[in-house]
């Protein structure tokens, strides 16, 4: 059985398993088909294996967009929606499992459903989140909105972390997802005297501002970042200023280093090619890539700055790509989904976006799990972000309340086992479980 997914930049055919029938299922990836687009514009149909890049640039054509994004258009719907999809919109439209109508899965016994909130709701929230666990995502109507044409995009630096994180946590509280006051992007990150105050997410500062910058850093050790974006249409030009103006009235950043510009949507959206394309001239792109993603619970994020920021990375003196640091609101995830995240009503995400050389990503491992460990002895209470765990007991620490349901749909949806092993989340022998 072979079914189309769409997507013209992979052209790969993924096996999932012969052991699933007598015919194996093959999924094809060449196909350009772009499913179904609603006259009245409230959804788009893609197949998994498309590229977000993608999505926009078909929907833009209607004067449509979703609204939920990650800061990397490069990926594939079904790899995000497998994870959670977040970035500095998250804060108000929600994750992008949470902008998703109706998904066509290939389980992991063979069979091909249609499952949404309306049926199938089992397999439709087990699979939002769910780390590819229990089926192939082959098919995603997505949630679309009225396409903006312009952004203000507004860069503040700060030298308190106290103004930084009360700043981010005001602006957020603003979070309707009609309400025109609201920002509609908002990330903070982290600049320290290890790298350059332009990283590979966008040029933005001007070269000119670059030795003040840098002058910045050098006296406090660690400069904080807010980036924050207004979406809006030519003729309201004035009038978003304003509004921007007045989100910014009694914030606590430093008045003498405001950065702004003025892109197109799309240009916004697609931020991070510049870098990507910078750092391939530099042969720099293909390489390891030791990420580390968290979830901070607000009641932490003061230690958090204190013991990992101020303390380890600094001291080690090794981090150079960017670090990201900025809230959501827990309101605006579904909690039926298989995404874990902190207890609380407000966390942060925090991101280690390192690159390194053949040698130097042992040392970035290193620190990646003295961060851990630091969390863990501290009782932080954080959660892994595309996690990655050694033994079943540390899965199940991260699942939490929902191991439980995690553990059943497995055996309903993939009782061989087959989808996604690698990860060792269901591998009871090697886990001695």
């Amino acid at each position: 059985m072979t079914i189309p997914s769409p997507s013209p930049r992979n052209l790969s055919s993924l096996l999932i398993a012969s052991k699933l029938s007598s015919d194996p299922i093959v999924l094809n990836a060449a196909s350009s088909d772009f499913g179904n687009m609603e006259p009245l514009g409230n959804y788009i149909d893609v197949g998994g294996g498309m590229l977000w890049i993608d999505v926009l640039l078909e929907t833009l054509k209607h004067g449509l967009t979703p609204v939920s994004w990650t800061d990397y258009l490069y990926l594939t719907v079904g790899g995000t929606l497998s994870n959670a999809g977040i970035s500095g919109s998250t804060f108000r439209f929600g994750p992008q499992i949470s902008n998703v109508y109706e998904m066509d899965v290939i389980t992991g016994t063979g069979e091909m459903v249609t499952c949404s909130d309306q049926q199938h709701q089992d397999l439709f929230y087990a699979v939002l989140g769910g780390l590819g666990q229990f089926g192939i995502i082959t098919r995603v109507r997505i949630a679309l909105e009225p396409a903006p044409r312009r952004v203000k995009w507004v860069r503040l630096l700060y030298s308190d972390f106290a103004s930084f994180t009360r700043d981010q946590e005001r602006l957020i509280s603003i979070n309707g997802r009609h309400d025109e006051r609201a920002l509609e992007y908002l990330e903070g990150s982290v600049l320290m005297h290890q790298g350059s105050p332009d990283n590979w997410r966008s040029s933005f500062f001007p070269l000119s501002d670059h030795p003040r910058i840098v002058s910045l850093i050098a006296k406090s050790g660690m400069v904080y970042c807010l980036e924050v974006a207004k979406y809006y249409d030519g003729p309201t030009d004035d009038l978003v200023n304003k509004a921007m103006e007045d989100l910014f009235q009694g914030l606590g950043y430093i008045t003498e280093f405001v950065f702004r510009k003025d892109v197109s949507y799309f240009e916004f959206l697609n931020r991070v090619l510049e870098g990507e394309m910078k750092l391939r001239s530099q042969g720099s792109w293909d390489v390891p890539h030791p990420w580390l993603n968290l979830f901070v619970p607000k009641s932490s994020i003061f230690d958090f700055n204190d013991g990992i920021l101020k303390n380890i990375v600094l001291k080690n003196n090794i981090t150079t790509g960017p670090v990201l640091i900025y809230p959501m609101n827990k309101n605006k995830w579904d909690v039926r989904t298989s995404a874990v995240v902190p207890e609380e009503d407000l966390f942060y995400t925090v991101g280690f976006l390192q690159s390194s050389g053949p040698e130097d990503w042992r040392d970035i491992d290193l620190q990646n799990e003295e961060l851990l460990r630091f969390c863990d002895e501290a009782q932080m209470g954080i959660k892994q972000y595309i996690p990655n765990y050694d033994t079943g007991e540390e899965w199940k620490k991260h699942f939490g309340s929902k191991w439980s349901s995690f553990q059943e749909a497995k055996s309903k949806f993939d009782p061989k086992m087959i989808l996604s092993p690698g990860q060792g989340i269901f591998n009871y022998r090697k886990h001695g479980i």
